[in-house]
């Protein structure tokens, strides 16, 4: 008998408490279908957390997270919560989970649905069946770095933070995208700022021997600057690029835009033995929430990943993914990405609506 997996469900703040529960009617559905046994736990991660507890991430919250074999997140912050101190605002809870559970590799995907090549802020020709995975070192660098804070000097405040990684981080995390790479297009291009940080230099040397066990992956390198620049230039000369947690941060958000929309970006979050947490790339988008405006589709495409990547159950991935694809070529959109198409008829849906369509269209796959 398949053992059943627990799926901790953390829809947390703004139109995180909208997207969540369509998604998992999703994954509910499929996984009825493709006989994949789960069982859900909820908890509170964010602001709402600390509004009811007073800690972003409440130990209740971690505790399940860490006996689940995945978390489906929703999105955390929201002005009310920005003039809390650092430590204590939503994203500590989003970061503290990536830390606990050893979250050290986040996958974004940026794939370009055809129906939406008229969506994107470039020219079609140029995102035209594009698809790029970026891989993001997600437990290190700049956001963890010690020593960090703000101090007075000279009667002046100074902020201060610490980039910092070590051998191993650089080496597990190429490893992951030089594997990746090699179910793909066999291209990796790897991205630093190693023309002038020591810390790049390091990443540079690392994921180059990394690179010689992988003699049928090609790697190149690329500073930061650059990348960004040849990402709205020239997008499909990439295929798998792997940087660290800050620009990865960055480069994910510009890759986001090739695609039309940040409401369409997935990401996974992974550890070494598979756990993984899965979340929409987009935030909390306080000024449409509780409007049934929200696209929900990063978060469906999240839960797709959750199944190819931590649940071994990549025909149920493949069924989302084909599904929302019929969705979109039946012109059904959210307002983020109702451009108007010459080659379909927009038909403007709100969160739950895009939702059951989904659902529908997995109902009618052969």
């Amino acid at each position: 008998m398949t053992e059943t997996k627990e799926i901790l469900v953390l829809p947390g703040d703004g139109i995180g408490t909208e997207v969540v529960p369509v998604a998992r009617e999703v994954m509910e559905s499929v996984a009825r279908r493709y006989d994949v046994p789960l069982r859900f736990t909820e908890g509170l991660v964010g602001g709402i957390a600390i509004d009811q507890t007073g800690n972003p991430l409440p130990g209740e919250t971690l505790a399940k997270a860490v006996e689940a074999r995945a978390v489906l997140l929703g999105a955390v912050g929201g002005p009310k919560w920005d003039d809390l101190p650092t430590l204590q605002r939503p994203e500590r809870g989003l970061l503290g989970l990536r830390s606990e559970l050893a979250l050290f590799a986040n996958l974004r995907p940026a794939l370009l649905f055809a129906p939406l090549a008229a969506a994107s802020s470039l020219k079609p020709e140029l995102v035209a069946d594009l698809d790029i995975l970026i891989v993001r070192e997600l437990t290190g660098g700049i956001y963890f770095g010690e020593p960090r804070g703000i101090e007075t000097v000279d009667n002046e405040r100074r902020g201060f933070n610490t980039y910092v990684y070590s051998e191993h981080e650089i080496d597990r995390i190429a490893r992951v995208a030089f594997d990746l790479a090699r179910k793909r297009g066999g291209r990796l291009c790897s991205v630093d700022k190693a023309n002038v940080l020591e810390v790049t230099q390091l990443w540079r040397e690392v994921v180059t021997r990394v690179g010689g066990d992988y003699p049928d992956v090609a790697l190149s390198h690329m500073y930061v600057d650059n990348a960004g620049m040849q990402l709205v230039r020239e997008p499909k000369q990439f295929d798998v690029m792997v940087t660290g947690n800050m620009f990865g941060d960055i480069l994910s958000d510009v890759a986001a835009m090739l695609t039309g929309s940040l409401g369409m970006l997935p990401s996974a979050s992974l550890a070494a033995d598979g756990k993984g947490l899965y979340e929409p790339v987009h935030g909390s988008a306080p000024d449409i929430a509780g409007q049934d405006k929200a696209n929900p589709l990063a978060t469906i495409l999240s839960v797709a990943m959750m199944f190819r990547y931590s649940l071994d159950a990549p025909a149920a991935a493949d069924a989302i993914e084909a599904a929302v694809n019929a969705v979109l070529d039946a012109g059904y959109r959210t307002g983020d990405i109702a451009r108007a198409s010459a080659d379909v008829e927009v038909r403007l849906v709100g969160t739950r609506e895009m939702g059951d369509q989904v659902h529908k269209a997995l109902e009618e796959l052969p």
